[in-house]
């Protein structure tokens, strides 16, 4: 691609992609852009999404997985941003300039959990507990079944998880349904930490403070990138706070298969994943696309 097909700097746009339920379909079967593991991903979306990274857009992934389960996705969409963010903001890599497609951790939040850790167990006995440590390892009580955690793990008990840096908590409940699980939730009193539910009974923990959106604009302090030249899409409790950032001065999309929280924080809602809903709103926002 030549100069002449970059997009002008003045134009140039962040462009924050949630993984799971964005970007990758998880309900389709084998089949080409299959992985077991990190689910479909729809051959024309890649390649829009490669359109935008290759004339001047900054591409960052966002989203809650780990490094170990991120940079193959970014792999296999044919990227090399330069920034990436995962563990929910928590863990911000950075392309080395002076390695083929490898990535330094640039920014990482850690924190004490063993307070938050405690008064969950008191109200979640039989629930499973994981800690993931600031330098990428991964702690856990019981095994939790998910490609999305870090490759590096060690089964322990749960007093190991005490006294830790985490970049990140995974409380999983198979035993509570999800609405008695966020009312749990809802009455812990979690102070000092921020912390999102997912669509199933599954709970991440992050440093205070710590967001996709509190990363993200990080990074586009870095790049010199304006409010109103972000774009970001979503599904999830946990991008809530990104969309939220979006919507500012940008355009902030929520999925169409997204509750009812989520779709209320956005500019406006796209089809669902299996509608390939991102494609069409990256095609609505960049004419280039179309």
């Amino acid at each position: 691609m030549t100069t002449a097909n970059r997009v002008p700097a003045a134009d140039r746009h962040l462009i924050a992609l949630d993984l799971d339920g964005t970007v990758l379909n998880h309900g389709f079967g084998e089949g080409a852009g299959d992985d077991a593991a990190g689910g479909h991903i729809d051959a024309e979306l890649a390649a829009a999404i490669r359109t935008l990274h290759e004339i001047g857009h900054e591409v960052v992934i966002a989203t809650g997985r780990s490094v170990d389960a991120t940079l193959p996705i970014v792999e296999r969409l044919g990227i090399r941003p330069e920034w990436v963010v995962s563990a929910n903001g928590a863990v911000t890599l950075r392309r080395d300039p002076l390695a083929h497609r490898a990535y330094r951790r640039e920014f990482v939040e850690a924190f004490d959990p063993s307070l938050a850790l405690q008064k969950i167990r008191t109200r979640l006995v039989s629930a499973r507990f994981a800690v993931e440590l600031a330098d990428g390892g991964f702690l856990y009580t019981e095994h939790i079944p998910t490609g999305t955690l870090p490759a590096k793990q060690r089964r322990v008990p749960f007093e190991e998880l005490l006294g830790v840096q985490a970049s990140r908590v995974v409380v999983v409940s198979p035993d509570h349904r999800l609405e008695e699980f966020l009312d749990v939730v809802s009455t812990l009193g979690l102070t000092h930490v921020s912390y999102s539910v997912g669509s199933t009974s599954w709970l991440d923990i992050a440093p205070d403070g710590v967001t996709k959106a509190s990363a993200l604009e990080v990074v586009a302090s870095h790049l010199g990138i304006g409010a109103s030249k972000v774009f970001a899409a979503g599904d999830g409790r946990n991008d809530i706070e990104m969309l939220q950032w979006a919507a500012k001065q940008g355009d902030a999309v929520a999925m169409g298969q997204a509750v009812p929280d989520v779709q209320a924080v956005a500019s406006r809602v796209t089809g669902t994943i299996d509608e390939v809903g991102l494609l069409a709103a990256l095609r609505d926002r960049f004419p280039v696309l179309r």
